[in-house]
Formats: C-alpha cells, sequence, structure tokens
C-alpha cells in the first residue's frame, strides 16, 4: 500500500520525480493514450450511448480507476511515485508553490494563454498537445477566466454541503440530478437551482484543455482528481450505511436504463464494476 499527500507536503525530491515520471510517460506515447480514453468516454447525457464516466452515478468509480491505471504507468517509471492531490479549498491562489516553475508552471500569457513556464511548457521542449486538442501545439491556461464572466474556485463552505447530502446519486441519475452528493461534487448547473460547483468549476477555473474533454492534456488534472477521489472517500466513511446506486440498471424502460451503470455493471474500458472500486484500503491511503 501506497500513500497519496497533499502536494503542498511534497518535497522538492517528490516533485521531481513525479515530473520525470509524467514526462517520461508522455514521450512513450502513453500519456496521449489516456487523454484519448478520457475524451472517449466524456458522454454527454444527451447523447445515445453508455455514459460511464461523467453526468452518471459511476463517475466516482470510473475516474477511481481511471486515475489508478494512470499511477501504474507512473509506477512502472518509477515504483516510489504516485498521485498527490490538490485541495483547492485551501490552495486557491495564482502563485500558490503548485504552479511554481519546479512543479506543474503557472498561468498562460496574455493573449493567447500559453503557458510559459514549468516542465510543461511547449517551449520546455517536453510538452505538446496531441492532436486535435486544440489549434496550437501548447499548452494553454486561463486562471480564474477573467473577464466578463470570471470564475472563483470552490470553497470549503461549499465542499461542505456536498458532503452534508447523505444520499449518494438521483434519478435521472444525470446532469439534472438536483440531489445526491454525487452531482452536488461533479458540480453540472443546474437552472434556477444551483450553478456550476465544485468538480466542473475546478476545471473552468483552470481553463484551456482543462475545460473541456481533453482535460488531461493538463497535468493537473490527475491532482485534481486525487482530490475528487479523496471526497468521495470522506463521504463514505461520514456514511457507511449509505449504498451506491442505483444497485442495478432502472427499473424503468428507456435511455437511462441502457446508459446507467449499477452497482454490478462491468464499466467499459476495463470491465471492471463499480463494486470492485468502493474500498481502496489494500492498494492506497490519504496523508
Amino acid at each position: 500500500m501506497y500513500t497519496r499527500k497533499n502536494q503542498r507536503d511534497l518535497t522538492r525530491t517528490e516533485k521531481r520525480r513525479l515530473v520525470d515520471a509524467i514526462l517520461k510517460i508522455k514521450r512513450s506515447g502513453r500519456y496521449d493514450d489516456f487523454v484519448v480514453m478520457h475524451r472517449e468516454y466524456y458522454v454527454m447525457d444527451t447523447e445515445n450511448r453508455s455514459r460511464p464516466a461523467h453526468m452518471t452515478p459511476s463517475f466516482f468509480p470510473w475516474h477511481r480507476r481511471y486515475l489508478l491505471e494512470f499511477e501504474r504507468a507512473l509506477q512502472a517509471v518509477d515504483p516510489g511515485v504516485s498521485v498527490p492531490y490538490w485541495d483547492w479549498t485551501q490552495d486557491r491562489s495564482t502563485t500558490s508553490s503548485l504552479w511554481a516553475e519546479d512543479f506543474l508552471g503557472g498561468n498562460g500569457r496574455p493573449g493567447d494563454r500559453r503557458v510559459m513556464t514549468g516542465p510543461f511548457a511547449y517551449d520546455a521542449g517536453n510538452w505538446k498537445v496531441g492532436a486535435g486538442i486544440t489549434d496550437q501545439n501548447w499548452l494553454t491556461r486561463n486562471f480564474g477566466r477573467p473577464g466578463r464572466d470570471p470564475v472563483s474556485l470552490p470553497t470549503a463552505d461549499d465542499v461542505a454541503r456536498a458532503l452534508k447530502d447523505p444520499v449518494y446519486d438521483t434519478e435521472p441519475w444525470n446532469s439534472v440530478s438536483t440531489e445526491g452528493f454525487r452531482n452536488r461534487i461533479e458540480g453540472w448547473g443546474i437552472h434556477r437551482v444551483r450553478p456550476v460547483a465544485n468538480h466542473n468549476r475546478v476545471h473552468q477555473w483552470v481553463g484551456g484543455p482543462m475545460a473541456g474533454a481533453a482535460s488531461p492534456e493538463d497535468p493537473v488534472f490527475w491532482l485534481h482528481h486525487s482530490f475528487i477521489d479523496l471526497l468521495w472517500d470522506r463521504w463514505r466513511k461520514a456514511y457507511p450505511k449509505s449504498a451506491y446506486v442505483p444497485g442495478r440498471k432502472p427499473d424503468a424502460p428507456g435511455r437511462e436504463r441502457r446508459h446507467v451503470f449499477g452497482l454490478d455493471d462491468p464499466m467499459p474500458p476495463w470491465n471492471v464494476t463499480p463494486r470492485a472500486l468502493l474500498d481502496h484500503s489494500k492498494v492506497y491511503r490519504y496523508a
């Protein structure tokens, strides 16, 4: 068993080892495979196909397995590396050590939003955005989306409100579920009920590829989802009798019966069920 640490607690050596491992799987082409996978399974609830990763109850278990697969790729390069988490309720500044030159690099420059600092800047020669992601080859960011429609990071109160919901998810099991922990954290805005929140709001705040289906193109994706996984862990410990729902595919015929994954329905592309991903305690823990 290994430990996932808060990124603010990483030593300089731990940061370097993580960055080196990410860059190595990028050079091998494996990193781009992860980006392609996320794009493939980023299925909107308006689409007529299975929806394992987003706008769905399986949001948490699907991303847990996805994160584990990425972590295993890193550990094949360096067995001592794990994916730290970014607690954006605490590290909210654009000058946080998260965005330092020796870690993830900073914001995009004015105009084209091109990231110019850190190991993932295009000019460093290590990071070329995959084909079909943007019109450019470089990573972009737009912290806070300044201008007419600015975005702020979620607060500790925002997370606390989500954690107070003792129900995992509710019908119609998609982006417009008004109750349930899953959508309160995933954060789809519901017209006249609540704005975009938590997970989705962080993606918007970072900007660039993080704001779309190719979000893993920015390495901060993994640290963000490590924290999302930690929040699911906290919720499960707070409500040990609250089950993943639906326990099976919805009974009523229609779109959601075919597109939603019950507790024992194998999720693509790994053919693993949500039940198999409920407990991570024998694999990793959070510091």
